[in-house]
């Protein structure tokens, strides 16, 4: 290659950066990101101050085993830097995260904090995300046709399903689906997040015995997001039917199909999309629930197992990790709705 080509590659490499950094996109993201490690500081400040105004510590539980003596249980308070005070305790802890990724030592497992959620983060994310998948897959059709078909007797049956769906709690709806798999066994699995036979099987059998100890779980914690998500669907719809340049497409001789699907859902499921960031944060605690009743292995029994035994630095992480869910799924609903309405300016979203 001449010494022009070279010229010309590097001239149109230097061009592709700068137009990336240009992109209002990127700008945005950006700055996103730098408000979310300010957030993320805060938020780390301020749930470490609340875990230690609760009363006593991991250790106190040893404090009438006799068989422990007290200088062991000083060697144990050392050990876990609990003989600290606790504004230094939180720097260390925020240091190594900033300097090595290091979340802190569980107290309980005696096992690094970061080996735990690697391995129960994915099953919650699993469940989480398979659960909003079937919410807007059900929610958002049923929204429109009870929305198409308004006061109709089809629209009054919608609406009794999705009260019914708000009434029951996630904790009830787990319980009940609990008694149908146990008195339907073998249709569904009692619990669990795989079969014993699990090893031995192929990949599309293991993707199937995952499926199907997927099922239940998926809809407990589906059912009270899917009944609130249909009638926000059906009345933003309905509002945007009334508005005038609805009737004026009409007016036009438009099919009502394209009327409804093409003008009026693009403007009513707009909202929706700004709330999937807290829906997404929200079904994580949800599957906390949920994962109890069905013996899934994710973060609910680690997280409860750790409230209970004041398991310090494994609480951190956990109400860490849903601030940054928290983060992820609003920043992923604002890029989600420039795609969906493309009038929308991301410098105009708060």
């Amino acid at each position: 290659m001449t010494s022009e080509t070279f010229t010309q590659v590097g001239k149109r490499f230097w061009d592709s950066i700068q137009s990336l950094f240009a992109n209002d996109t990127f700008a945005y993201i950006t700055k996103r990101l730098v408000q979310a490690a300010i957030t993320l500081l805060l938020a780390s400040a301020l749930c470490f101050t609340i875990t230690q105004l609760a009363p006593g510590n991991f250790l106190d539980k040893y404090e009438n085993m006799p068989q422990i003596s007290q200088e062991t249980i000083e060697q144990l308070r050392e050990q876990f830097g609990l003989d600290k005070p606790a504004v230094q305790q939180y720097w260390i802890w925020l240091k190594q995260i900033l300097t090595q990724g290091d979340f802190g030592f569980s107290f309980e497992n005696r096992r690094p904090v970061s080996e735990l959620l690697w391995e129960r983060v994915p099953p919650t994310l699993l469940l989480a995300i398979s659960s909003l998948i079937a919410t807007w897959a059900i929610a958002i059709p049923l929204g429109i046709i009870a929305a198409v078909h308004q006061n109709k007797r089809l629209d009054r049956v919608l609406q009794v399903v999705s009260y019914t769906g708000q009434g029951f709690p996630a904790f009830i709806t787990a319980l009940l689906l609990l008694y149908l798999a146990q008195n339907t066994s073998p249709l569904f699995p009692i619990g669990g997040m795989t079969s014993i036979d699990f090893p031995d099987l192929s990949l599309g059998g293991k993707i199937a015995d995952l499926a199907w100890h997927m099922i239940l779980p998926t809809i407990a914690l589906s059912i009270t997001s899917f009944a609130g998500l249909q009638r926000l669907m059906r009345g933003q719809l309905l509002d945007v039917l009334r508005q005038d340049y609805i009737q004026t497409a009409r007016a036009k001789g438009l099919p009502e199909n394209r009327v409804i699907y093409v003008h009026a859902l693009r403007n009513a499921i707009n909202p929706l999309i700004t709330l999937l960031g807290f829906e997404f944060a929200g079904l994580l605690g949800g599957a906390f629930i949920t994962e109890n009743f069905f013996n899934w292995p994710g973060l609910g029994k680690l997280v409860l197992q750790a409230v209970r035994q004041q398991d310090l630095y494994l609480v951190m992480a956990s109400l860490m990790m849903g601030a940054v869910m928290l983060i992820i799924g609003n920043l992923l609903a604002d890029l989600l709705l420039k795609v969906v309405d493309p009038r929308i300016k991301l410098e105009n979203l708060k």
